[in-house]
């Protein structure tokens, strides 16, 4: 007589049903760790703690504008101060990777690219000119000569074509390169803010001429975008989209496009009151006028006392007071405007953090420029391989502290069809 014995064991431990053969139902108990749980708790280690993560983006955490556009041109103001093509790069990529970082999928961030493009073409125009047109770079090390077109007496100075040295082309390239770094920060800036918030932080003495200048900048990102749409749509059609027939039939479209946009922004604009203004009395008017026509004055006034060598000692009062009076006209202008703003921006410490990176790379670059103007401004005669700073270069990477303490936008169609992105709803 056999006594009935249980099947084999599953996988998972549980013995199988003797009548049946099926695993057997029930609690049963286990020891160790699941997968599941285990890679939770892998990617719990890995995570920083919650106070160092960034949060994620939404509309009631996402920066100001105008905190964007101060890192920008901070940026912009250090790639304005050198010439050293290894400092220039090093800004390029701090702007790059922070854009990479931060940037949402809203239309406006797609311009970054454009504007890399600008920058390239930028640098072989100065080429250009410089093999053309000559340079007063003396060189030593002579590439090619072209035929110089004589001229007359009268245009002593000027030539065209004539021989190419090696140091007239790496004074070009250095001085595009410049050019080429302070047009993509500013790129970057189009790419992380939106045009349509900054608005909100102008004055309100500023507003119509700021919403002329919001106008302006949004052409750019908005025509990239229109482009970029166009030929993804003659791509799908399997219709070319190079050459100059392709170029001609989609710049009709975007401008289309653009004047369609122009006359929608013209009704919201009329539908919301826009050039609306306040009574206010003869008196307060010239005031204002007065304020703000000395304060700008004054500005330029110690501006230039700070630059020039004798001016030190009276340029800095003479800037603080045109700045004060400048704020005083334009607060008192303010007073016409009766216009409201629906959530307005509030700077957090995530906002001046942003900000304030991009002040000390300008600040550090700026000093650097008195303290050490050869490391900053490479020579090209005699040729000499250029060498990165070390402490300039460190300044520089604080350009990085956005991609660490601005929210993370969320990922490229995440949320699209719920709900908009932080950007596009505000």
């Amino acid at each position: 007589m056999t006594t009935p014995t249980s099947g084999p064991a599953t996988g998972d431990g549980a013995p199988d049903h003797p009548a049946t053969g099926r695993p057997a139902t029930g609690p049963t108990r286990t020891t160790g760790v699941t997968p599941a749980r285990a890679t939770r708790a892998a990617r719990t280690a890995d995570r920083p703690p919650r106070a160092l993560r960034a949060p994620e983006a939404n509309r009631s955490n996402a920066l100001p504008a105008g905190a964007w556009w101060l890192w920008a041109l901070g940026l912009a103001t250090a790639a304005s101060r050198t010439t050293n093509p290894l400092l220039l790069g090093l800004l390029v990529g701090v702007a790059g990777y922070v854009v990479a970082a931060r940037r949402t999928d809203a239309p406006w961030a797609r311009s970054y690219g454009a504007f890399i493009r600008i920058g390239l073409f930028v640098v072989g125009v100065r080429l250009v000119f410089s093999v053309l047109l000559g340079s007063p770079i003396p060189g030593t090390h002579p590439l090619f000569t072209l035929p110089e077109v004589p001229l007359p007496d009268w245009a002593q100075g000027v030539r065209i074509g004539g021989r190419v040295t090696a140091e007239q082309l790496v004074f070009s390239l250095y001085d595009g390169a410049k050019l080429a770094a302070l047009l993509i920060c500013v790129g970057a800036a189009n790419s992380l803010a939106n045009p349509a918030r900054l608005l909100k932080s102008l004055p309100g003495a500023l507003y119509e001429a700021g919403v002329a200048v919001v106008v302006a900048m949004t052409f750019a990102p908005n025509m990239v975008a229109d482009v970029a749409r166009l030929r993804t749509a003659r791509r799908l059609r399997g219709r070319p989209t190079g050459g100059v027939g392709a170029v001609l039939q989609i710049g009709l479209p975007v401008l289309e496009g653009a004047l369609e946009r122009s006359v929608a922004v013209a009704a919201s604009m009329d539908a919301r009151g826009y050039g609306r203004t306040a009574e206010v009395s003869p008196a307060v008017r010239r005031t204002t006028n007065a304020l703000t026509l000395g304060g700008l004055l004054g500005v330029c006034a110690g501006t230039y006392g700070l630059l020039a060598a004798q001016g030190a000692v009276y340029g800095l009062p003479l800037l603080i007071a045109g700045i004060v009076a400048a704020a005083a006209g334009l607060r008192l202008g303010g007073a016409r405007s009766v216009r409201t703003r629906y959530r307005p921006d509030r700077w957090g410490a995530r906002a001046w953090l942003v900000a304030g990176s991009g002040v000390v790379v300008a600040v550090a670059m700026i000093w650097a420029g008195g303290v050490d103007a050869e490391a900053l401004h490479p020579g090209v005669v005699p040729l000499t391989a250029p060498v990165l700073p070390l402490w300039p270069a460190a300044a520089v990477l604080v350009g990085l502290l956005p991609a660490l303490v601005a929210p993370v936008p969320p990922p490229v169609g995440a949320g699209s069809k719920t709900r908009p992105s932080p950007e596009e709803d505000q």
